[in-house]
């Protein structure tokens, strides 16, 4: 797992990435790895579940971003302006909060 140089502190996942090579290998790294056990684990390991509940809020914010058409099907031709696009319904759904939020 190549990981990029600003290393990660923790690692938030589901339960299909829960296994014990995966777990050793982040802690190896200085990563704390937030992954809920598998329902067939023998030794349930119990994470953070309140740091675990920031996964859904980034699950929840890339499905409003795929509903942008343009960002689903990945129009763009070049890395630049699909980035540019993103930042740019990224912004359109933070604006929204303060027009609606008031």
């Amino acid at each position: 797992m190549a990981l990029p140089l600003p290393k990660p502190k923790a690692l938030l996942a589901d339960k299909g990435y829960d296994g014990d090579r995966l777990r050793e290998d982040l802690l190896m790294r200085g990563i704390l790895p937030i992954i809920p056990p598998r329902s067939n684990r023998k030794a349930p390991v119990h994470p953070d579940y309140r740091r675990y509940r920031d996964r859904n809020r980034i699950e929840r914010m890339f499905g409003k971003l795929k509903q942008q058409r343009r960002i689903a099907t990945r129009y763009d031709k070049t890395a630049l302006s699909f980035e540019s696009f993103l930042n740019l319904a990224a912004a359109r759904l933070w604006l929204k909060s303060f027009v609606n939020g008031g």
